[in-house]
């Protein structure tokens, strides 16, 4: 693969995720229906049993690549997400729908590792953050296009056929790696898939003040972010009487993550990951603060709404990719096993947390909105104290790890980032 084909494949796994949450977000009331749920919010437990098992699952998933490589570990995942998603569609009873969706999260946590143990194995220092700065700005269409998806599905199709869109993009993604991906981590990097080696890696992934503190940053910022994606489809509904409209509105607010994510590519070389992390996170406090206010008081117009709201997914595209750089930075060596701990953390963290702000729903924004100036403080301040001098930053240029990436012949240079 060369750089765009790179991006754009680190992109599609993440996407998954960002899929097989979303797209469903129209159809939970449907589900609400079908199954004769006695609380509307009990629907939502489909979004947080599938972010259980992704987080669970990713525990796995490092050491896993570590000893046999990051392709055969990739694969194996893909398979097991379309299969369950397959399952999903399946089923006929609720119990039956969340343990398919946990094992479809089982699944999830592959691609979730891999790429970013991919970009790792390859780029180090500010280039890695504007590789998965570009990798946040692409996946993000599709938060901003899956409930649209999910709208359409039901238009024409059961409820059931939501899990189709991700049968589709698993075996796709699936096919991909197949056909085009090369082996990132050369035979002499592996490691021993032994208990000892396996507990010696997560000790030292623990053991970094750096990576722990902007680990539980990045899960503080992720239990905001899936607050409001949980509760999204209700607040559109009931406090503005806008679902009709939920999946415009939804896609609406999701672009300004994207703007943000590419605007991060374009200055995290010049300001570095962790001034860009702690601007975004002020920003954030004081936008919700602000927002805490007005909703308070009642009476919160529509466009207000997603006017503010836009403004706080955008700050998630500045945080989303640096704050999980700033934490693997400094463990390339152990990079499988390091996003593994990551992504557990982080997933599982927010899913919680998420899950929580969901379940208080109440009518109103005020519980989302506290839950952003809680958590989003709780983050600056892990942020600001984080040991700067585990974190090697090139202030530079950052370098290139492997050659895992090839240089495209047709430009006749041989570093990938000058076709950037």
């Amino acid at each position: 693969m060369y750089f765009y084909e790179f991006v754009g494949f680190i992109a599609a796994c993440m996407a998954l995720n960002a899929l097989a949450i979303d797209v469903m977000l129209p159809a939970l009331p449907h589900l609400t229906a079908d199954f004769l749920l006695k609380d509307p919010n009990h629907a939502q437990t489909v979004i947080a049993v599938y972010l259980a098992g992704m987080g669970v699952s990713q525990l796995f998933y490092g050491p896993l690549s570590d000893c046999f490589g990051r392709r055969p570990v990739l694969i194996g995942g893909l398979l097991l997400f379309s299969l369950a998603g397959l399952l999903s569609a399946m089923t006929t009873g609720f119990g039956l729908l969340l343990t398919a969706r946990f094992v479809q999260g089982l699944g999830a946590g592959a691609p979730r590792v891999i790429a970013v143990s991919l970009a790792r194995d390859t780029y180090a220092g500010r280039e890695l953050g504007r590789v998965m700065s570009l990798v946040m700005m692409t996946f993000m269409a599709v938060p901003i296009i899956a409930p649209s998806i999910g709208q359409l599905i039901l238009w024409v199709a059961p409820w059931r056929w939501t899990f189709g869109a991700l049968v589709v993009g698993g075996v796709l993604v699936l096919l991909w790696s197949i056909l085009r991906l090369q082996e990132s981590l050369p035979l002499e990097r592996r490691r021993s898939l032994s208990p000892s080696a396996v507990v010696g890696g997560y000790r030292m992934t623990l053991g970094s003040r750096a990576a722990v503190s902007y680990m539980v940053a990045l899960g503080l910022v992720l239990g905001a972010q899936m607050g409001f994606i949980i509760s999204a489809q209700r607040i559109f509904a009931e406090v503005f009487d806008a679902g009709r409209h939920f999946g415009l509105l939804f896609a609406l607010v999701a672009s300004a993550m994207a703007v943000a994510a590419f605007t991060n590519a374009q200055l995290v070389l010049q300001f570095g990951m962790r001034r860009l992390a702690i601007a975004g996170l002020i920003t954030l406090i004081v936008l919700n603060l602000l927002h805490l206010v007005v909703a308070w008081h009642g009476g919160e117009p529509l466009w207000g709404f997603v006017f503010i709201q836009m403004g706080s997914m955008a700050m998630f595209g500045f945080l989303g990719a640096n704050l999980n750089t700033l934490a693997i930075e400094p463990l390339g060596h152990i990079a499988g096993t390091a996003s593994s701990a990551i992504g557990l953390f982080t997933t599982v963290l927010g899913a919680l947390l998420g899950f929580a702000v969901g379940q208080s729903f109440d009518g109103s924004v005020v519980p989302l909105t506290l839950a952003y100036v809680v958590f989003s403080s709780a983050a600056l301040a892990l942020v600001w104290g984080a040991d700067q001098g585990e974190t090697v930053e090139n202030h530079h240029t950052g370098s290139l790890q492997t050659a895992a990436i090839p240089p495209d012949p047709r430009s006749g240079l041989s570093n990938p980032w000058s076709q950037v």
